[in-house]
C-alpha cells in the first residue's frame, strides 16, 4: 500500500543567520519551491537573525513584501546575543525552540522541527523526503552535496576520493554488522545544515545543546541515548557552500579551506586506519549483543572489561534498547579502543578496498 504524501504544514524550518543577506535568499526560494507548497498548509519557516549588521532580516522581510515567497509562512527573528554565547550553537537552539513553539501554538500534534544553514540550497524533494524517511526513525540526517565542487577539478576529484573512503567504512559495517534501523543503501551525514526530529521528541531529550561547535552531533547523540533511531536516507540531500569562510571554528568551512590547503599541495589529508573502524565495528557489535546477553547485559559488559562504577553509571537495565547501550557506554568511557592511526588518504583507501575484499571472499568460501 502506497503511503500518504506527508504534508508540509507539519514542518518547520529552522535558521540559524548571521550576516547572511547575500546567501539566505538562495535557501528561502528553494524552500518555497518545495514538492507539496500547493496544499492549504503552507510550509513554516524560522530565521533567527542574530547579531546581523548586513540587512539581513530586512532583505527577508522585503522578499515576503514582493511576493517573491508565497508559498511560505515565515517568521524572522531578530536577537542580540552576548558573548560568551554569541556562536551558532545559541543562534541555532534559539531557531528550533522557537519552531517547536510554533507548532505548538498552532496545534500541530505530530510537528516536525528540521535544521538547516543560511547558505544551503534545498532540493525540491528535501522536505517531503525527511517527513517519509521519519515514519521509520527518530531522526534523520541528509546527505551533503557540495555546491561548487566542480569548479576545480582537483577539489573535485579529492571531495570523491573522500566520500569513497566514507563510503568503504559504511561498507564495512553493513558487512560486519549491519543496523536494522538504517539499510543500505545509506550515507553517513547527521549534521545541522540537514537534521529532521518530531517536536514533541525534541523537547522530551531538552533541546538542542547550546554548544559553540559540534552542537549537531551533540543532538545526535542526545537522541541516541534515548534509543532513538538515526536513518541516513538516500532520498534525503541537501546543497551546501564549498565557501572557505565560515561561522563556525571546526565547522564546514574549516573543512574546506583543509581541502584548498591539501589540494595546494600545502598539507596532507590523513584519516583513521581501516584496522581501526574494524576494530571499533566489533566493538560496538560486542555491546550491541550485551544489551539482550543471555546471561545478562551487565554480566556481558564486564565480561568486555567494563568496571563495575562504570556499568551502575550505565544503568544498562534502564536502557530501551541495543543504540541506548552504545551510546550510553561511549559516552561513559569512550571508544574502549587505542587512539587511531591517521594515514595518507590514498594509502587508507587501498586498505579499505583490500579489507572489503577479504570479508567478502571470506563470505563466499564460507558459504560454498
Amino acid at each position: 500500500m502506497r503511503r500518504t504524501e506527508p504534508s508540509l504544514g507539519r514542518a518547520v524550518i529552522c535558521v540559524p543567520a548571521r550576516n547572511e543577506a547575500e546567501a539566505l535568499p538562495r535557501l528561502v526560494r528553494s524552500l518555497d519551491a518545495q514538492v507539496g507548497s500547493g496544499d492549504a498548509a503552507r510550509l513554516r519557516v524560522v530565521v533567527l537573525a542574530n547579531n546581523c549588521t548586513d540587512g539581513t532580516a530586512e532583505v527577508l522581510r522585503g522578499m515576503e513584501r514582493n511576493g517573491d515567497i508565497p508559498h511560505l509562512a515565515l517568521r524572522v527573528i531578530e536577537a542580540r546575543i552576548a558573548p560568551p554565547d554569541a556562536h551558532v550553537g545559541t543562534a541555532r537552539r534559539m531557531a528550533l525552540d522557537a519552531g517547536a513553539d510554533w507548532l505548538q501554538r498552532d496545534g500541530v500534534a505530530d510537528g516536525v522541527l528540521i535544521s538547516t544553514d543560511a547558505d544551503a540550497v534545498a532540493p525540491a524533494d528535501w522536505v517531503r523526503a525527511n517527513l517519509a524517511a521519519l515514519e521509520d526513525a527518530e531522526l534523520v540526517g541528509g546527505r551533503l552535496v557540495i555546491d561548487g565542487a566542480a569548479r576545480d577539478p582537483a577539489l573535485d576529484d579529492l571531495h570523491r576520493r573522500i566520500e569513497r573512503y566514507w563510503a568503504g567504512v559504511r561498507t564495512l559495517e553493513e558487512l560486519l554488522d549491519p543496523p536494522p534501523h538504517d539499510p543500505a543503501p545509506r550515507h553517513g551525514d547527521h549534521v545541522a545544515a540537514s537534521l529532521a526530529l518530531r517536536a514533541d521528541l525534541y523537547r522530551r531529550i531538552g533541546g538542542l545543546p547550546a554548544l559553540a561547535c559540534g552542537e549537531d552531533n551533540a543532538l545526535v547523540a542526545k537522541v541516541r541515548l534515548q534509543g532513538g533511531r538515526v536513518r541516513h536516507c538516500p532520498a534525503v540531500s541537501i546543497a551546501v557552500s564549498d565557501r572557505a569562510t565560515g561561522r563556525v571554528e571546526g565547522g564546514m568551512a574549516t573543512e574546506m579551506t583543509r581541502r584548498v590547503r591539501v589540494v595546494a599541495g600545502l598539507a596532507d589529508y590523513r584519516l583513521p586506519s581501516a584496522a581501526h573502524w574494524r576494530a571499533l565495528i566489533a566493538r560496538r557489535r560486542a555491546l550491541r549483543l550485551a544489551w539482550d546477553a543471555e546471561h545478562g547485559s551487565e554480566a556481558a559488559l564486564a565480561g568486555l572489561g567494563i568496571a563495575p562504577d562504570d556499568i551502575a553509571a550505565i544503568d544498562p537495565a534502564g536502557c530501551p534498547n541495543a543504540i541506548a547501550l552504545v551510546e550510553r557506554v561511549e559516552a561513559r568511557i569512550g571508544e574502549g579502543l587505542p587512539e587511531p592511526e591517521f594515514q595518507p588518504l590514498d594509502r587508507v583507501l587501498t586498505e579499505l578496498d583490500a579489507m572489503i575484499a577479504q570479508i567478502r571472499h571470506g563470505a563466499v568460501a564460507r558459504v560454498a
